[in-house]
């Protein structure tokens, strides 16, 4: 083993959280932004790249930085030791509703692919880095781009999912079809590409966007029932315009009840 061997426990059930416990001299890294609380003896730090290249010199530390700018996300990561000669506790919070998936890195030969912002935190010796997608169409059309974030090494590493998650295993030449936003992650078996919905009226009055994703086992693919730029558009769709009140909402006079409170212009 190459990776801390960091215990956890999940918490809660809509908002969840990951409390990690850290044996004396264990190490997690998360994403910046995911902390939410720790114990007395956990010492915090910013590392610069990925958490893995911590050791390997200058230009180590800015390949690592540069895989994470290529997938969107921050130059830095934030480490967290305990520094006690006791079992201490840290804890993560998920960003927006949904669940957390732990995964033994062990059980999919040491790599598992993912969206690049499903990462949430992995035990110390977990890479954290990106792969390139080989088709055209998937890269221009997938939602994802070229690049997703690939997990590699032997310890736990634990994402983040929208809504309510789905766990299907795929046999040899068994397909899936999924919402491209909705696709969370799948293993290194599987074979991904993007198709075409087809026909005129469900490409105009679908709704449902113009691409699928195609998995092809054998392999594990999770799917997530809310993506968060499903939930992000329906939050803007419903905002007032203009930044006023909107008391008719869900009454009969609708829109018409801001003409009615005095506080229009024209």
């Amino acid at each position: 083993m190459t990776a801390h061997e960091i215990d956890y426990k999940i918490h809660g059930e809509e908002m969840q959280y990951v409390e990690i416990g850290l044996d004396p001299q264990e190490v997690v890294v998360a994403e910046a932004g995911s902390f939410m609380m720790m114990e007395d003896g956990i010492q915090m730090e910013t590392i610069f790249g990925d958490g893995t290249q911590n050791d390997s010199g200058f230009f180590g530390k800015i390949l690592g930085a540069g895989k994470r700018i290529l997938t969107g996300e921050s130059l830095f990561m934030t480490a967290f030791y305990n520094t006690r000669s006791g079992k201490r506790n840290v804890s993560f919070a998920s960003p927006y509703p949904g669940k957390i998936i732990p995964l033994d890195l062990t059980e999919y030969r040491g790599k598992f692919i993912c969206q690049k912002d499903a990462f949430l935190c992995a035990a110390k010796g977990v890479s954290i880095g990106i792969e390139f997608s080989k088709r055209l169409g998937r890269g221009l059309f997938g939602g994802e781009g070229f690049i997703m974030q690939k997990l590699e090494g032997d310890g736990l590493a634990f994402l983040h999912a929208g809504g309510s998650i789905g766990k299907k295993v795929l046999k040899s030449g068994e397909t899936l079809r999924v919402d491209t936003g909705c696709l969370v992650g799948f293993t290194q078996d599987i074979d991904y590409d993007i198709e075409f919905v087809g026909g005129i009226k469900n490409t105009i009055f679908g709704g449902e966007g113009l691409f699928f994703a195609i998995l092809k086992g054998p392999g594990t693919v999770y799917v997530q029932s809310l993506p968060f730029s499903r939930l992000a558009g329906r939050v803007l769709a419903s905002a007032p315009q203009g930044g006023g009140k909107d008391k008719g909402e869900g009454s009969i006079l609708g829109g018409l009840g801001n003409l009615l409170d005095g506080d229009n212009r024209f």
